[in-house]
């Protein structure tokens, strides 16, 4: 792996765990279960930006499979965010 893209990846994954922690603050803070899951859904795409070149080149996947973990690992990130965004607001203010 070419070291400006590890580089590139590991900032990535710093600024996502940075927001997911700053989405946990707010959580904490504000007892905002939305926030609560901000936070989770920033801490899997951040895992999934790097999981896929560790997965290729340490584990010895193929790229397929290495790319198809990193995918789903993303996209329950992405469910995440978005049950924070329509699902946890609307179950707080009805339940």
């Amino acid at each position: 792996m070419h070291i400006e893209l590890v580089i590139a990846k590991l900032v990535t994954m710093l600024l996502g765990f940075l927001i997911a922690y700053q989405a946990y603050r707010g959580y904490r803070r504000n007892d905002s279960q939305p926030m609560f899951y901000v936070a989770v859904g920033f801490v899997f795409i951040s895992f999934g930006a790097v999981i896929e070149g560790v997965l290729f080149d340490v584990l010895g996947f193929s790229v397929f499979d290495a790319g198809t973990v990193a995918t789903v690992i993303v996209a329950i990130g992405m469910l995440s965010v978005l049950y924070a965004l329509y699902g946890a607001e609307y179950t707080e203010v009805r339940g």
